[in-house]
Formats: structure tokens, C-alpha cells, sequence
């Protein structure tokens, strides 16, 4: 097995600067309804939250390695459990890149401070199955 890894960092003001300028259009076109809920305040969003988020998604694409298309922002959901820890679901086009490449086995880590947000996000790549990627000697 091999390893794909993607990391991202990312400027909380740049999302809420984001939330400010376009609101609900931002938030729907990248993040999911379930996002939103879990990064939900009485008076609004937690920034870094949402950050965290986007980082995530962003070091997803990394790992992905989408060859010249776009794969949108919603494809990619952070799933937060009752206990508190963090999961990645891809589906549509973010999940076919995945099986393509022959990823399984994601696992996600976001930290988040009043000024940035990070996510590091790890795949395992069985290159036996991943069809027209060269094999490697091992």
C-alpha cells in the first residue's frame, strides 16, 4: 500500500470575509447542509469552523489529484460524530476520482485558531487497483 497526503491551511478572515461579501451564496455552493449545522452559532457561523472545513476540502482535492476539471466544493462532506471526531465522505465525481485512483481508507485531522485553520487528509492507494496508474516494484 502506498499513501496519498494533502494539506491545507487556510485564513479564517478569508472565510468570513467570504460569509460577508456573498452570505448564502458562499455557504450553499461550498459547504453541505450538515456543515452548516455543525458550524452554527445563535448569531450566525464560527468562522473558524468553516475554515476548518474548507481547509479540509481542499486538502481532499490534493489527495484526489482531479487532472483539469472541477469537482465541486459539496461532493466532499466533514461528517462530525457524537464523540466529536471528524470523518470525510466524498460522493459524485469526488468519490469516482477516489475509486479511480483506487483511495480508500481517508482519514481526516483539522485544528482551528482565532486566525487559521488547517487539515491534513491521508488515503491509502492500492495500486493494483487503480486502473491506467503505473505499478511500482516494491
Amino acid at each position: 500500500m502506498a499513501m496519498r497526503v494533502g494539506i491545507d491551511l487556510v485564513s479564517v478572515d478569508a472565510v468570513r470575509q467570504s460569509i460577508d461579501e456573498h452570505g448564502e451564496r458562499y455557504l450553499k455552493r461550498i459547504y453541505t447542509d450538515s456543515e452548516l449545522d455543525d458550524c452554527r452559532l445563535e448569531d450566525g457561523f464560527c468562522a473558524e469552523r468553516l475554515a476548518a472545513r474548507f481547509a479540509a476540502k481542499e486538502a481532499t482535492l490534493k489527495v484526489l489529484r482531479p487532472q483539469d476539471e472541477a469537482v465541486p466544493w459539496r461532493m466532499m462532506k466533514i461528517v462530525r460524530h457524537g464523540a466529536g471526531w471528524l470523518e470525510l465522505e466524498l460522493s459524485g465525481r469526488a468519490a469516482a476520482l477516489a475509486a479511480d485512483a483506487g483511495l480508500s481508507g481517508f482519514a481526516l485531522s483539522i485544528s482551528h485558531e482565532p486566525g487559521f485553520a488547517s487539515a491534513v487528509v491521508v488515503a491509502e492507494v492500492d495500486l493494483r487497483n487503480a486502473p491506467g496508474r503505473p505499478m511500482m516494484d516494491p
